[in-house]
């Protein structure tokens, strides 16, 4: 720890003020599917619940900036009261249904998400990027009752709409935004006509509460598909929400931490205003639960996304490590800045003092997680995390972590397999029992397949991928290859700029490991990629570099490189 940070309070006394009785954070503990779990006592019931809650405070708060489209909360709960209705009376949607999403961010795609959840519908999440194939297996596989799609994938499937249509099961597929391409599909309908000829009722959807329970169904999103098919990861309501109450825990600790007090929330407080530049998925949860203003582009661009911060006002950004390090190289440096936040892939040691240099008052947050555990598992903010750059935080109230190593349980400050374990750990994917049962045991752990270690204190890290940022150097995610003798080893795969791919390499990058890095901890060998494969969230994707790896090692006969 930095020796100029003195915490005011101990993270015990945090804990205790955090989770006390009557905070949202207050936990309780529960039988869940025959696992004793610690939940969140005050938890919304179902995402549905946590909806009508939002638009019950904010109704007139802006909520969606997406370029000359604005709307209010109470637009887009009224969009999507009307939405949940067309799904019911004119595709048959009802409870425990999916509905297929699958498109860039539009206002649209956020609409029909809570109109989903209105009737008690499951949203499927997929990837707009996936190629034909794996994505015709992710809405058939999941039996869509309902497709909705943007004229980029409108385009991509109209040669197999038959075929999805079919095997599916769909009542139906809509396209929205479909000015933006050619404005008809064959098989398909533009959204905007079936919205604006829609007659019925849209205050029936109040009126007929689906009575969704914490562990029902609640939503599918798809790992990455970079070594086979892509895996449907089904989260409960409980599971899905948690997140959004683990998201809130980094800041909240961090003021807990200089010894201030958590500011009561009020409607009246003035909005704060986030970009979005990542899939909608978890992060809207806890924007909207805020009641935040989001705004969204169309895709990465970092001239953009500074010059919107500034015109729109907003005082928080963020996403995977390489948006936040545009940001900072960007014009926008010097703007008062509130909330910088990294997640998806470590970020190096340097991006910290880099940020703060460039935003001397934004707090910086740090979380870590993955898709089959809704996101936020570990996380930190503040003067913790400036301290500490290459740790990657604490776990909530309501997850535990293990460092596993050759099926035990290693010491702090040893490295090993990261396991996490919570009411946010998915049910399981979807229609994969044997997918399931490789990856969370019996009693609920989840196996990551990353490597980190723990402080004294407690805080997780990911040392190595830290140990090897240097100049030029873009992404890096450490993985284990097997030794017969130890059972594991260390391996790195790394992406450098194209600049520095003469100057980056094995070599240096093993001679910097060795300065920074306990002889064991050092890898054994690194490799070289044009990129590292990400879900649509950002994350680094450690299961498929694992593969990757373990191949690479026994090609070259399980030898290190030599040592310098």
């Amino acid at each position: 720890m930095s020796d100029s940070w003195r915490p005011q309070r101990t993270l015990a006394e945090c804990h205790a003020i955090l989770c006390a009785p009557g905070t949202p954070h207050e936990l309780e503990t529960c039988l869940i599917d025959g696992r004793i779990q610690r939940v969140y006592k005050n938890l919304w019931p179902s995402i549905r619940s946590f909806w009508l809650w939002v638009f019950d405070l904010y109704p007139d708060r802006e909520y969606l900036v997406y370029e000359k489209q604005r709307y209010t909360y109470r637009q887009v709960f009224s969009r999507s009261l009307k939405a949940a209705a067309i799904f019911n009376d004119k595709y048959d949607v009802k409870k425990g249904d999916r509905v297929g999403i699958c498109s860039r961010n539009y206002p649209e795609y956020l609409v029909a998400f809570w109109a989903c959840h209105l009737i008690g519908a499951v949203p499927v999440l997929t990837n707009a990027w996936l190629p034909t194939a794996p994505l015709l297996h992710c809405l058939i596989n999941t039996q869509c009752k309902l497709i909705m799609l943007d004229s980029e994938r409108a385009d991509r499937l109209e040669p197999v709409i038959g075929k999805l249509t079919t095997e599916a099961g769909a009542a139906g597929v809509v396209v929205w935004a479909s000015s933006e391409g050619k404005g008809t599909w064959e098989g398909m309908q533009p959204w905007e006509t079936v919205f604006d000829n829609y007659k019925g009722s849209s205050e029936k959807v109040l009126q007929q509460d689906p009575q969704l329970l914490p562990e029902d169904n609640a939503l599918i999103i798809f790992t990455s598909g970079t070594t086979g098919l892509p895996k449907g990861v089904l989260s409960s309501q409980r599971q899905f929400l948690t997140n959004t109450l683990n998201a809130l825990v980094a800041r909240r600790r961090a003021i807990l931490r200089r010894g201030e007090s958590i500011p009561e929330p009020s409607p009246e407080d003035p909005p704060q205003g986030l970009l979005l530049s990542v899939p909608f998925f978890h992060v809207t949860m806890s924007a909207s639960m805020g009641g935040a203003k989001i705004v969204l582009l169309r895709k990465w661009n970092p001239k953009e996304a500074a010059r919107l911060i500034r015109k729109e006002k907003l005082n928080s950004a963020g996403g995977v490590p390489s948006m936040s390090s545009d940001l900072i190289e960007s014009d926008l440096a010097g703007y008062a800045l509130d909330g910088l936040s990294f997640g998806g892939a470590p970020a190096a040691d340097i991006l910290t003092t880099r940020a703060l240099a460039a935003f001397p008052n934004v707090t910086l947050t740090q979380g870590y997680g993955q898709t089959e555990n809704n996101s936020i598992a570990v996380s930190f903010a503040g003067e913790d995390y400036n301290a500490r750059p290459s740790s990657c935080g604490l776990p909530s109230p309501v997850n535990d972590i293990l460092i596993v190593k050759d099926g035990k349980v290693v010491s702090r400050g040893q490295l090993g397999e990261i396991w996490i374990r919570g009411p946010n750990v998915m049910k399981g994917y979807w229609r994969d029992a044997a997918a399931t049962e490789k990856t969370v045991t019996k009693d609920g752990w989840l196996m990551s397949g990353d490597i980190g270690l723990q402080d004294e204190e407690g805080f997780d890290s990911t040392s190595v991928e830290n140990a090897l940022f240097t100049e030029g150097v873009k992404e890096v995610a450490a993985v284990p290859v097997p030794d017969e003798r130890l059972g594991e080893l260390v391996a790195a795969v790394v992406t450098v700029k194209p600049e520095f791919e003469e100057k980056v390499t094995e070599a240096s990058l093993m001679t910097l490991a060795r300065t920074r890095l306990p002889g064991f901890a050092v890898p054994v060998m690194i490799i070289f990629r044009a990129e590292l494969p990400h879900n649509p969230s950002g994350k680094i994707l450690k299961r498929e570099l694992r593969v990757l790896a373990q191949r690479e090692w026994e090609k070259r006969g399980r030898r290190a490189v030599a040592k310098l």
